[in-house]
């Protein structure tokens, strides 16, 4: 097995966020080609996502990541990386992201942190697993009808 060195896994996420960026810029899902993503990505890629969110499950392969980021465009309306610290560099590499985002249903706007462990093999993210602090806060603010709201229905 070869372990990457920390500037290599660096330089593998640091490729991937200014592609993801690019992506998302060039009209994101059903807009922009997948292209520029898909070289940071094996695959047999797995995205894990907690089942609470609603993009949540797993997601596998180019195809599922494709899925996964027009299920995202569909919920945010915004998804913006305010803020990004590498924790930890490495065959696993922890990432610490404080986003600012608004619900597309609700408009409503959030700031959050992710923390997500991304594996890399062979130069290419293998396996990603982001933990949210929230999930419900997260959910709630992309219900087209909030929970208080549903209540008095």
């Amino acid at each position: 097995m070869t372990v990457p060195s920390s500037s290599d896994s660096v330089t593998v996420l640091s490729g991937m966020y200014a592609a993801e960026a690019e992506y998302l810029a060039s009209g994101g899902p059903g807009a922009a080609s997948f292209c520029l993503l898909a070289p940071f990505f094996a695959p047999d890629v797995v995205l894990h996502q907690a089942d609470a969110l609603p993009y949540g499950g797993t997601w596998r392969g180019h195809q599922g990541m494709e899925e996964f980021f027009l299920a995202m465009s569909q919920v945010w309306e915004s998804f913006d990386m305010v803020e990004q610290d590498f924790l930890a560099t490495g065959e696993t590499a922890v990432v610490l992201t404080q986003v600012r985002a608004r619900a597309r249903s609700t408009g409503r706007e959030l700031s959050f942190l992710i923390l997500q462990t991304i594996r890399i093999k062979d130069e290419k993210i293998v396996e990603v697993r982001p933990f949210y602090w929230d999930t419900e806060a997260i959910a709630s603010a992309c219900a087209a009808v909030a929970a208080s709201e549903r209540r008095s229905l």
